[in-house]
């Protein structure tokens, strides 16, 4: 078992990256001997991921500001405030902040480690939809359609 050290982080503490919009990544998995990351993302009204599927990790979200919906697999659910959704892997997901402000959500990866996905985006600048989806692909991820509907 690898020894492990306490993270405490304060607010607006962490790693900023910039890639397809904002996050603050508050846990690297490599902080965590791989067994998990978390990431803080701010989400305009609006905006979500395209409908897609991780191989590699499960996904666990909170959301902390706004109204969001969620999908995975047939499951719809949408909530406001301390509303929280597990996306496992291998089943296809997305979620959309269907809110009229920006939204927060605190985004947890089990294991860690595709926090990797938005620092190699960012690196490259990428900023359309076939770079992120080249990037995801190495990251065990594929994109199955458009983000859910507002």
């Amino acid at each position: 078992m690898p020894d492990l050290a306490p993270i405490i982080r304060l607010p607006g503490e962490g790693t900023p990256n910039h890639a397809f919009g904002e996050r603050l990544i508050r846990i690297r998995s490599s902080e965590t001997a791989g067994r998990f990351a978390l990431i803080e993302e701010p989400v305009p009204p609006g905006w979500g991921p395209p409908l897609h599927v991780h191989q590699r990790e499960d996904e666990f979200f909170q959301v902390l500001a706004g109204t969001f919906r969620f999908r995975c697999g047939d499951a719809v659910l949408q909530g406001g405030a301390g509303t929280a959704a597990f996306l496992p892997r291998g089943i296809p997901h997305g979620f959309r902040n269907i809110g009229a402000t920006t939204g927060r959500l605190l985004v947890g990866l089990t294991p860690g480690g595709f926090e990797g996905f938005f620092e190699e985006a960012a690196a490259a600048g990428a900023a359309d939809a076939a770079a992120a989806e080249a990037i995801a692909a190495r990251y065990g991820v594929t994109y199955l359609g458009p983000p859910l509907p507002a």
